[in-house]
């Protein structure tokens, strides 16, 4: 049987600043990315099976990764963890989802560590051959497991 791909959509609203920056992306400011998760593999061969002829249900793709990543990341705010201690003290006192990277929270930074745990939660024979980020209507970032053997 053929290897195929197939992709899933999805969207959620996110803030973010970048420290240290010399422009406005140092302002705590947000965007409503998409982000679309392209796996391949080959298609079940099971006439028995009633996933049979899928690579996996769409519905489960979308529940590994809703519930692992994005609902993590909708309504949150990413920072660096290099944040001043007294600022985190007070984001984290005041709010319920800070989330403190170990890397400067641009998008090119957030897709490399998407695809680490995107890759870590896919089931046996599924591989992630692609993410896309999208920011802004007309900016985004991708990542292909090709680039990245």
């Amino acid at each position: 049987m053929s290897i195929v791909r197939i992709s899933k959509e999805f969207n959620f609203a996110m803030s973010h600043a970048l420290l240290g920056y010399d422009g406005l992306c140092k302002n705590i400011h947000g965007h409503t990315y998409t982000l679309i998760v392209t796996v391949k593999g080959t298609p079940l061969d099971d006439d028995q099976s009633p996933k049979n002829g899928m690579l996996i249900d769409f519905k489960d793709l979308k529940s590994i990764i809703k519930s692992n990543i994005i609902d993590k990341l909708d309504h949150a705010l990413l920072l660096n963890e290099e944040t001043p201690e007294e600022l985190k003290e007070q984001l984290v006192k005041h709010y319920q989802k800070v989330i403190f990277t170990p890397y400067q929270p641009t998008t090119e930074n957030m897709i490399v560590d998407l695809a680490g745990q995107v890759k870590a939660l896919l089931p046996h024979g599924l591989i992630l051959h692609s993410l896309r980020l999208r920011e802004t209507e007309t900016s985004c970032a991708e990542w292909l497991a090709d680039d990245n053997l």
